[in-house]
């Protein structure tokens, strides 16, 4: 359904949203690897809790969003914008 409402966008909407993602691949890189290790650490100290679920579910978001960046950049490609 993502790809749908980013098909009905305008060129200057979908270049907007393009310019708004052009940093975030390597911060999110560095955050998921930091949120991972907070995971890892509590594992070996407190096994499974609370304090593994949120940055497991952050990690989850993160991911949901480099797939939505990425039909952005698929939908750019077919209009040659880039």
């Amino acid at each position: 359904m993502e790809e749908n409402e980013l098909a009905t966008l305008t060129d200057e909407e979908l270049l907007q949203r393009a310019k708004d993602i052009e940093s975030s691949p390597i911060a999110n890189a560095i955050l998921i690897g930091f949120l991972i290790g907070i995971i890892i650490y509590s594992i070996l100290v407190n096994s499974v809790g609370l304090f593994t679920l949120i940055p497991l579910y952050f990690v989850y978001k993160l991911v949901e969003k480099s797939k939505r960046n990425t039909a952005i950049e698929k939908i750019m490609k077919e209009r040659n914008k880039k």
